[in-house]
């Protein structure tokens, strides 16, 4: 008689999620997965295969939690400039707060993993392109209504500001002085003027 599984895939997964995101992929071992899973390394290799594919699993499924959220906030009816700085504005206090030195999930891969890992750098590209589509979107629906000067590129602007975007996660990361990220914010920002 085949065993039942003793414990959600889901829950574990979104367990995995947080160790990564907060200790990262090096500094995250088996042991920790396990202990902090609470379930057997056999089950955790049955259910998720190896470390490398349980992160690249918890990294699509941040993807899918915090992606669309993003791409909401940026497509709310209405003018569609002040939802581009409000997103701004949040990157930049978040980045500046004592809560997130976690940083974003995508942003640590980024940096991690993705110099050296092609199916990261795939997952963290793919987040990327998204925010980026939802920013240029945004930004044409914003010059199609008279907020944006007729003669600003949506597109170059949304990537300057998803460079941005990320910078200031880097930054934060770091901790440091808190106005970086915000000083950065307020002087991109003005590009939109």
């Amino acid at each position: 008689m085949a065993r039942t599984k003793e414990f959600d895939p889901e829950i574990a997964l979104q367990a995995a999620l947080e160790l990564f995101w907060r200790r990262g992929y090096e500094a995250t071992s088996m042991a920790d997965l396990v202990a902090h899973l609470g379930i057997g390394r056999a089950s955790v290799y049955a259910a998720f295969g190896s470390k490398h594919e349980l992160y690249l699993r918890a990294l699509r499924r941040y993807g899918r939690l915090y992606d669309p959220v993003l791409l909401e906030e940026l497509s709310q009816p209405g003018p569609a400039l002040p939802a581009v700085r409000a997103l701004v504005n949040r990157f930049a206090e978040e980045s500046a707060g004592d809560e997130l030195r976690r940083g974003c999930f995508v942003t640590n891969t980024a940096v991690e993993l993705a110099p050296h890992d092609r199916a990261a750098a795939r997952q963290v590209e793919a987040s990327w392109d998204h925010l980026e589509a939802g920013l240029t979107s945004a930004l044409l629906r914003a010059r199609a209504q008279g907020e944006l000067p007729e003669g600003r590129d949506p597109r170059l602007l949304a990537r300057m500001l998803l460079v941005l975007l990320q910078g200031m996660r880097v930054v934060g990361k770091a901790g440091g002085d808190p106005d970086r990220a915000r000083d950065a914010a307020a002087q991109a920002l003005a590009f939109l003027d």
